[in-house]
C-alpha cells in the first residue's frame, strides 16, 4: 500500500486515520486497518472506489470477505497454472520454429489480461473491439484454419472440462 494510495483513500473518506501524530501524520488503528483490509479486498474484486464506498456502507462479515478473498485468489492460481500451461505449449511450439497462430497470441493475451482480476465492462468492450480489428485483417483461410482449431480443440474437451472451461468464462465476465 502506497502513501499516496492511502492520502487518496482519505480524501475520497474511504480510509480516514483516526489520529494524527503531533507532527501532523497520520495514525491508523487496528479497526482502521481492518477497514483497509476490507478496501483491498473488495478492489481486488475488481470493484471501483465508489462501489467500494458503498460496499463499506453495507459491511460484509471478516469471516464472509475472506471466505471471498480465498475463492478470488484460488480462482487467479487456476488461471496462472492454465496461463503457464499456455506459454509452455508455446515455448515448445517456438523452439520448433512454430509461430502460435494469432488466434493464440490472442488468448494468451486475454488469459494474461484476465489472470490478475475480473473484466470490467470497459475491458470486455476493448477486448471485443481489439478481437474485431484483429479478424478484420485476417483472410478468409485463416479464419478458418483458427476456426477448425478451436472446433478440434472443443472436440478434444471432456464434458467436464467443457463445463468447466464455460464456467470460468461466466466468471470473468461482469456481470449484466
Amino acid at each position: 500500500m502506497t502513501v499516496r494510495a492511502l492520502h487518496h483513500y482519505d480524501q475520497l473518506g474511504l480510509l480516514v486515520p483516526s489520529t494524527r501524530t503531533s507532527g501532523g501524520h497520520r495514525a491508523y488503528t487496528g479497526d482502521d486497518v481492518r477497514r483497509l483490509h476490507h478496501i483491498v479486498a473488495l478492489r481486488g474484486f475488481g470493484l471501483g472506489l465508489a462501489e467500494v464506498q458503498a460496499a463499506l456502507d453495507d459491511p460484509v462479515g471478516l469471516p464472509e470477505l475472506v471466505e471471498r478473498q480465498l475463492a478470488v485468489a484460488e480462482e487467479r492460481v487456476r488461471a496462472a497454472r492454465r496461463l503457464r500451461h499456455r506459454l509452455l505449449h508455446v515455448r515448445a511450439g517456438l523452439r520448433e520454429l512454430t509461430e502460435p497462430s494469432t488466434a493464440e497470441f490472442v488468448a494468451l493475451i486475454e488469459e494474461t489480461v484476465t489472470m490478475n482480476q475480473p473484466l470490467t465492462p470497459e475491458q470486455v468492450a476493448k477486448l471485443t473491439a481489439e478481437r474485431q480489428a484483429m479478424m478484420a485483417q485476417l483472410t478468409p483461410e485463416q479464419i478458418e484454419q483458427m476456426n477448425q482449431r478451436r472446433r478440434d480443440a472443443v472436440a478434444a474437451l471432456s464434458p467436464a472440462e467443457l463445463d468447466e472451461m464455460r464456467q470460468r468464462r461466466r466468471e470473468m465476465m461482469p456481470p449484466s
